[in-house]
């Protein structure tokens, strides 16, 4: 592969790579689908309980009750599998949420499982919960309060269903990528499913492993925030691309996401202050809007900023710097302005993004990483060398 060891001899790279019935009293009713024969269910108000209690006031829940009264941060009930095969098996909730969205935390045999949320719904639904693994034999599961106020009728397990082979492909999508962009995307195939290349989001926290651990990351995240031109006409200035430099004469790879700080219409108010302007309540710019009119002054802002971005990529590209680019990232989350409007604007300015500064400003040394977790937000196979998500697992997960 094209990194090298670092300084300390050691590079932390290890192992898949870049890119888871009881009877119902009166009153009760089944539960709500999960339809594959092999789910097991378990009650939650058989389980253990801590700062909750058993309800049967509500209508259509399963078993004898539900658990409810999750509003301390302690609140919990934990349910117990008896004699699990083991392996990865997909997780449901059984739940009720009528006051709103919320989410719950998730632990597996005292460990962090992630976060769940819940739709809200005035009957018992359920709630994919992602796969778990479970250890042969007796195993738990922890619903933690978090955000509070539903309701936990059951769980569910069944046997995760092998995951077919993923075609990944080594070509990437700019005809004209770069020697460097090529062989960094072909280590990354041919380490899929293989390996695991271990990173961090800031040099600070590569330099704290390095210190404390006496190993380095394989990947640097870095980020362009601060030479977005809103936040340079108020006086920013960094040392990212520079750093990156320095990265990769290490032998390391990089990758660079952007918090773009909103071309214009920052509020600039106490909570809101102008270097929170990447964030959609920190601005009054509509990227629906500016994309609407290519003819306004809010649409050349977008090109301008771009532009300057595509000027500290190409000191990458002189210097035969590849960057896995991750613009525009958790935009279906949608407190980030280009993604406040819904996933058309978001697509439509990926694919402007990318024309620009692949077609406009010749960047070829960079690899496209899309973020997110829902497909109605993908630009296209022809824009996106990488697919990526997001996670923000509990400590110990």
């Amino acid at each position: 592969m094209r990194f090298r060891t670092s300084p300390s001899g050691v590079l932390a790279a290890s192992v898949a790579c870049l890119l888871a019935l009881s009877a119902a009293p009166p009153g009760a009713a089944a539960h709500p689908a999960d339809t594959r024969a092999e789910a097991q269910v378990y009650e939650a108000e058989t389980g253990a309980l801590h700062g909750v209690t058993v309800g049967t006031s509500a209508a259509g829940y399963s078993g004898t009750g539900y658990v409810e009264g999750f509003d301390a941060a302690d609140d919990s009930v934990t349910v117990t599998v008896p004699d699990s095969p083991g392996g990865l098996h997909d997780l449901t909730i059984h739940y009720r949420a009528p006051y709103g969205q919320k989410t719950a935390s998730l632990q597996v045999n005292g460990q962090g499982a992630g976060d769940v949320t819940f739709t809200p719904t005035d009957t018992f639904s359920t709630a994919a919960a992602g796969r778990v693994l479970l250890e042969e034999g007796e195993n738990t599961v922890t619903v933690l309060n978090n955000w509070g106020w539903y309701e936990i009728d059951a769980i569910s397990l069944s046997p995760s269903e092998p995951r077919p082979p993923h075609q990944v492909s080594g070509v990437p999508v700019d005809p004209d990528a770069g020697p460097e962009a090529r062989e960094l995307l072909s280590d990354l195939t041919g380490n899929y499913g293989k390996n695991i290349l271990s990173g961090q989001q800031d040099m600070a926290s590569v330099q704290w492993l390095e210190d404390n651990v006496g190993a380095s990351p394989a990947v640097a995240g870095l980020d362009m925030m601060d030479y977005s031109p809103s936040r340079v006409e108020r006086g920013t200035s960094s040392t990212e691309v520079e750093n990156a430099l320095a990265w990769d004469e290490r032998g390391g790879i990089t990758t660079f996401v952007w918090h773009w700080n909103a071309p214009s219409g920052l509020i600039d108010e106490p909570g809101k202050e102008w270097w929170r302007g990447f964030y959609t309540d920190a601005t009054t710019f509509d990227v629906a809007a500016a994309l609407a009119d290519k003819q306004s002054p809010e649409y050349e802002l977008l090109l301008r900023d771009i532009d300057a971005i595509a000027q500290e990529l190409s000191r990458l590209q002189d210097a035969g710097v590849p960057v896995l680019w991750r613009p525009l990232h958790e935009a279906e989350g949608g407190w980030f302005w280009w993604g406040a409007k819904g996933p058309e604007p978001a697509k439509e300015l990926w694919r402007i993004m990318y024309d620009r500064m692949v077609n406009h400003h010749g960047l070829h040394n960079l690899l496209w990483v899309w973020n997110s977790v829902d497909p109605a937000w993908y630009p296209g196979d022809d824009v996106v060398d990488i697919v990526s998500a997001d996670s923000y697992p509990q400590q110990g997960d």
